[in-house]
């Protein structure tokens, strides 16, 4: 069984190595899985580089922390899944392998519909839910939110989930070839990162016809933090969730002194319980079968292909428009 292996931190091409591993056997309450489509993430790329604040692991390991499979075996004592179900499988398992045996309990039953998108949804999804849930839940019909990296994956979940509950959103962006595309998912203003938060805040401010704008969504941090609070009202919120550009937040003294912006980080840790968090995921699951959520796939490959894979996940911009996702039973 054939499996991407971690053995230090470094470059993906000198640390990583396939290998072939004994076929899993669960152990009691275990189901094994049978990887259809694997999600592979900035982070995945970061835990191999071990860049700061990456560093969590003991080596070796296997990489991987997002997909989706199917059931083909059984542990003892599992009475809610059967051989043939289809399961996502829990966050950070491994999953750039074929096969692994997993606690069933940790695995929401998944739908049928497209591998590579549905691969998605306990990560991108979920952290969509929280940030326009939780973090933007006191907006109303009719009110804006702000964000960044609007052209992501998590981004575009963004946009939707905000349009279904009325909210607009202003959506910042890199390339002008992105407005036309973001406002078919329902977009309701798109525009270009100017490089001057100045100059960026007066076109949101434009663009929105003066809205008092609460809450940015932050997923690019260094400057493009800055530009979120520059664009915020006095006592706005910046939630930042990633850091695209690989550098920490900034945030303007005259925002922090003058208008009381606050700076917070998101949280996968939602007070929802495994239940609410299981029904969350198949609210997502069923909108990404129906198409009404759906991310934008650079490429694919499989385990064969890892390296250049990994190589392709490095690129930003149009050289990686959209997600890397693994498959890795071909």
């Amino acid at each position: 069984m054939k499996a991407l292996q971690q053995n230090a931190y470094g470059p993906p091409d000198k640390v990583t190595v396939l290998v072939d591993l004994p076929e899993p056997e669960p152990k009691p309450g275990e189901i094994v899985v049978e990887v259809e489509a694997a999600a592979m993430h900035l982070a995945d790329l970061k835990f191999i580089n071990g860049d700061p604040g990456f560093r969590y692991f003991t080596f070796p390991r296997i990489c991987g922390h997002e997909g989706i499979g199917h059931v083909i075996k059984l542990g003892a004592g599992v009475a809610d899944y059967k051989i043939g179900d289809r399961v996502f499988l829990p966050v950070g398992a491994g999953t750039f392998r074929q096969r692994l045996a997993v606690p069933a309990d940790d695995c929401p039953p998944a739908p049928a519909g497209d591998a590579k998108q549905l691969a998605l949804t306990v990560i991108n999804g979920m952290t969509a839910v929280i940030l326009v849930d939780d973090y933007a839940g006191h907006l109303k019909p009719g009110d804006w939110l702000l964000q960044n990296g609007a052209n992501s994956s998590c981004g575009r979940y963004i946009i939707k989930l905000a349009h279904d509950k009325g909210i607009k959103t202003c959506n910042i962006v890199r390339r002008e070839s992105l407005i036309d595309e973001l406002k078919a998912l329902d977009a309701d203003q798109v525009i270009v990162e100017t490089g001057d938060p100045d100059k960026t805040a007066e076109l949101v401010k434009t663009v929105t016809a003066g809205a008092e704008l609460s809450i940015g969504l932050d997923c690019v941090a260094s400057t493009g933090t800055e530009t979120i609070g520059r664009c915020l009202a006095k006592d706005g919120t910046i939630v930042n969730y990633g850091f695209m550009t690989g550098k920490n937040c900034e945030v303007a003294f005259q925002d922090l002194f003058r208008k009381h912006v606050k700076l917070v980080g998101m949280s996968m840790q939602s007070p929802r319980t495994k239940e609410q968090r299981r029904a969350v995921y198949a609210k997502l699951a069923a909108m990404i079968a129906h198409g009404d959520l759906k991310a934008k796939i650079a490429a694919t490959y499989t385990l064969d292909q890892i390296q250049a894979a990994l190589a392709h996940q490095a690129k930003t911009g149009d050289d990686r428009q959209g997600k890397i996702i693994i498959l890795p039973n071909g």
